[in-house]
C-alpha cells in the first residue's frame, strides 16, 4: 500500500534528468526524491533497444529494493521511449509517468510552421516518438535533428564549453534559419541551452518538457490521494563511483535559471 510519505523515484541515463527533478522540487516542494541517474552506463541513446529496455528496468527494481515509492518519473526520454510500457506492465502498483518531447507545445504555439527535434537516435527511431509525430506532423514541418556526442560533453560538465559550441554548430548547420522551435527532446540538452541558443539565435525559441513532466506527476499524485506536504528531501545517487558526478549533479540542481 503506498503512502502519501513514500518517495518519488526520479530516473534518468545520467545526469540530464536534473532538469525535470528542478520542476518536480519547484512544483511539489513537500515531497521526498530519490533522483538516481545511471552515468556508468550513459549514453543510452546510442544502444539497442533492449539494452536501454533492460537497464532502465534494472534501475528500477534497483530503487525498489532500496527506497518505499509511491511513484517513478522516467527523466528521460530515450528510457521512456524504449522502456515505460514495460515498466508499467512489471509494477502496476506504481504511478509511472515518462516524458517526451514537447511536440504539443510547439504545434500549439507554431501552427504552419517549422519544428526540429534535437534528440538521441534511439528516441528518434522509437515508435513511440513515430506516433507522436504523426499526430501533428499535418499541423508543423518536422525535422528529426540527432546530437550524437552532446549527452557525453553533458555529463562532463561541459555544458558551455566551447567543443559544445562546435558540436552544436555542425548539427544544426544545415538547419539555421529554417526553424521557428527547437524541441529539446532529451533531458541533457536543456542544461546546454545557452550554447544552442548561440548557435540559433534568438528568433527561435527553444521547448522541453520538463515542466509537462512535473505537472502530469502532481496531477497523477493528486488523483491518487497521495499528495505529501512536507519539508520536502531530494537524495542524489549515480550508478558510477565517480564522486565528481555527484558534485556535478548538485551543481545542475542548484543551477540558477
Amino acid at each position: 500500500m503506498n503512502e502519501k510519505h513514500d518517495f518519488i523515484a526520479v530516473f534518468d541515463s545520467g545526469v540530464g534528468g536534473i532538469s525535470v527533478l528542478r520542476h518536480l522540487v519547484r512544483i511539489l516542494p513537500g515531497e521526498r526524491f530519490i533522483y538516481y541517474g545511471d552515468s556508468a552506463n550513459a549514453p543510452y541513446g546510442s544502444r539497442p533497444t533492449r539494452e536501454v529496455r533492460a537497464l532502465t528496468l534494472a534501475a528500477v527494481d534497483k530503487l525498489l529494493a532500496e527506497y518505499p515509492l509511491k511513484a517513478l518519473v522516467i527523466a528521460c526520454n530515450t528510457a521512456t521511449a524504449a522502456a515505460v510500457n514495460d515498466v508499467r506492465a512489471a509494477h502496476p502498483e506504481l504511478i509511472v509517468v515518462g516524458i517526451e518531447p514537447a511536440l504539443k507545445v510547439a504545434a500549439d504555439h507554431f501552427p504552419g510552421g517549422r519544428v526540429g527535434v534535437l534528440a538521441t537516435e534511439v528516441t528518434l527511431r522509437e515508435e513511440k516518438f513515430d506516433t507522436l509525430l504523426h499526430r501533428f506532423d499535418e499541423d508543423v514541418t518536422i525535422y528529426k535533428i540527432p546530437a550524437p556526442g552532446l549527452v557525453e560533453l553533458v555529463e562532463k560538465g561541459k555544458v558551455d564549453a566551447p567543443e559544445t559550441e562546435a558540436l552544436l554548430r555542425k548539427v544544426l548547420s544545415p538547419y539555421l534559419g529554417k526553424l521557428d522551435a527547437v524541441v529539446l527532446g532529451c533531458t541533457h540538452y536543456p542544461f546546454a541551452r545557452n550554447a544552442i541558443r548561440r548557435v540559433l539565435g534568438d528568433n527561435v525559441v527553444l521547448l522541453d518538457g520538463g515542466e509537462g513532466t512535473a505537472r502530469e506527476t502532481r496531477r497523477r499524485l493528486e488523483l491518487a490521494g497521495l499528495l505529501e506536504n512536507g519539508s520536502g528531501e531530494v537524495i542524489l545517487r549515480n550508478s558510477s563511483p565517480d564522486p565528481d558526478i555527484l558534485r556535478l549533479s548538485r551543481e545542475l540542481l542548484n543551477q540558477e535559471d
